[in-house]
């Protein structure tokens, strides 16, 4: 098979792996607190290497990653359904990563979905054992259609960090400076933790969160990664700081008050890889 077959079935199981991400972690903030849901929340990181490793590899052999999301399954009306579909959306990732482990001949690569191919086998077993957990426990969806001012905030905050989370690990694997590589990475990381608060707050607060992303920046010069990069955080910090007035939950305002520093810090944290030509 020749490079460009396999960055184009690399970035499919990139597409897949996101897709897992974002409904293990839907999953996982919808029945809020508990054992199983700290398990699911463990496997979307999982899911996160995964996505990592892979686009490590088609940016190795030339070609870029996807930033696409794939098919989810989100249907069904009780957590056991959830579990059930989650059984199917692995089975979504095995079958073709044991396609492409028997048709790729580069050993690096084939070493790698192997590895993957362990982990969703380890995962469907896990959410087939959930699906009648959660029928035992009594699992329940504990979102609400709360949909207020402070849900509308909190909704524009993870659609605003789903954004830059895909923006900078896209730059993360593009760029060859090796210190803006690791920032990048740290910062993603950062943003990530974000979405949690945000999502946990709405869910805490009789909503649900929509966990959809906006327009991403897909520069390829490390300087123009960088420009682009302090303009967001600096337009998120002024309204994160807009709705922390707005808002007159102290606990909210806190948060949004909180998250509004660590964008100011990425500010000056990416003023200084850029350095003078800023």
């Amino acid at each position: 098979m020749d490079k460009a077959n396999i960055i184009a079935l690399l970035n499919q199981d990139i597409e897949s792996e996101h897709a897992a991400i974002i409904q293990y972690l839907s999953h996982a903030y919808a029945i809020g607190e508990g054992e199983m849901a700290c398990e699911i929340e463990a496997m979307a990181r999982e899911e996160m290497r995964h996505l990592d490793w892979l686009a490590e590899a088609v940016v190795a052999m030339g070609g870029t990653p996807s930033l696409e999301r794939g098919k989810m399954r989100m249907g069904g009306e009780t957590v056991s359904d959830w579990m059930a579909n989650n059984v199917l959306l692995e089975e979504d990732a095995i079958n073709p990563y044991r396609e492409q482990i028997a048709a790729i001949d580069d050993p690096g690569i084939k070493r790698l979905l192997k590895r993957i191919l362990s982990d969703e086998e380890s995962h469907h077993g896990d959410f087939q054992h959930f699906v009648e957990k959660a029928q035992r426990e009594g699992v329940a969806d504990i979102r609400g259609n709360r949909k207020d001012r402070t849900i509308q905030i909190l909704d524009w905050g993870i659609a605003h960090e789903y954004t830059v989370i895909l923006q900078y690990m896209l730059q993360s694997y593009l760029t060859p400076d090796k210190e803006v590589r690791e920032q990048m990475a740290d910062q993603a990381i950062n943003e990530m933790q974000h979405l949690g608060w945000l999502a946990e707050e709405i869910v805490g607060g009789g909503g649900t969160p929509t966990i959809e992303h906006t327009e991403i920046d897909q520069s390829t010069g490390t300087a123009d990664m960088l420009k682009a990069d302090i303009k967001i955080e600096q337009e998120v910090a002024d309204a994160y700081d807009r709705g922390a007035k707005e808002i007159e939950d102290e606990g909210i305002k806190k948060l949004l008050i909180r998250i509004r520093d660590h964008e100011l810090y990425h500010v000056d944290v990416f003023k200084d890889l850029l350095g003078p030509e800023k």
